[in-house]
């Protein structure tokens, strides 16, 4: 009885996603929770320079390591032809250590704003270069009541949390979805917030658009420990009451 009551919970709970939006009408906001992702240490970035000379390409594109299998390198490569792609890695000063340029520093910068200060640094020898820089290792963790928890690298800077749940096969069913945590990690801080998919203002929420190496977490609903429990302990009970009666219905029947 209990666990049928529990599995009756489970079914009564709300399952839908922003649940209070108006089905009457077109839901419409303006996008400013878009925060653009910022460098920082261990990031491994696509650095390209073009110029109309290429022995000045070739000088700069020179020097890279080794992407980790599985990233997009910047050309926008496969995920299988990305284990041939290259980077180059920020270290833990925020570093990165580029041809004829020597150390400099990304960390705390966006893409663009790297590109802008490679490109004011190159022009110095070169004339009219192009840099283009791109996140190689940008990835996403989701885990708990979801149907594919993992670790995703994904090949663009910009990933929704609902994005980040459709690469983990969404939730399941005893997925706790008025309670969803995210984990951050920022400027040397660690943070955690709770957010409600059941409710509309996740969408302007600024945990809406995934960072770097954020965590998602779905928690289970209590109803799901309840079912478990409830059969481990009450179905033997169960099985030795159905024993009992057999035995006493053979006795009757003699």
């Amino acid at each position: 009885m209990i666990a049928l009551l529990a599995s009756a919970c489970t079914t009564n709970r709300r399952l839908t996603y922003f649940g209070n939006l108006n089905t009457g009408a077109d839901y419409k906001s303006d996008i400013k929770n878009n925060i653009e992702p910022k460098i920082q240490a261990d990031d491994l970035l696509g650095i390209t320079v073009s110029s109309l000379s290429s022995e000045s390409n070739t000088l700069f594109n020179n020097g890279t390591i080794t992407a980790p299998a599985g990233t997009i390198t910047s050309t926008g490569a496969s995920p299988m032809a990305a284990k041939n792609g290259e980077g180059y890695l920020v270290d833990k000063s925020g570093e990165v250590n580029f041809p004829v340029l020597g150390k400099i520093k990304l960390a705390g910068l966006t893409k663009e704003e790297a590109a802008e200060l490679l490109t004011n640094e190159i022009k110095k020898s070169v004339k009219n270069p192009t840099v283009n820089v791109r996140f190689l290792n940008f990835k996403i963790t989701v885990i708990g009541e979801v149907n594919r928890p993992a670790t995703f690298t994904v090949p663009t800077e910009k990933v929704t949390v609902l994005e980040a749940l459709g690469l983990a096969g969404d939730m399941t069913a005893f997925g706790k979805r008025e309670n969803v945590l995210i984990i951050r990690e920022k400027d040397g801080v660690r943070s955690a917030v709770r957010v409600d998919f059941t409710n509309k203002d996740l969408l302007n929420s600024q945990y809406f658009y995934l960072q770097q190496n954020d965590v998602v977490y779905v928690e289970p609903v209590k109803a799901k420990g309840l079912q478990g429990s409830a059969s481990s302990f009450y179905l033997p009970i169960i099985s030795v009451a159905v024993s009992l009666l057999s035995i006493l219905v053979f006795a009757l029947r003699r």
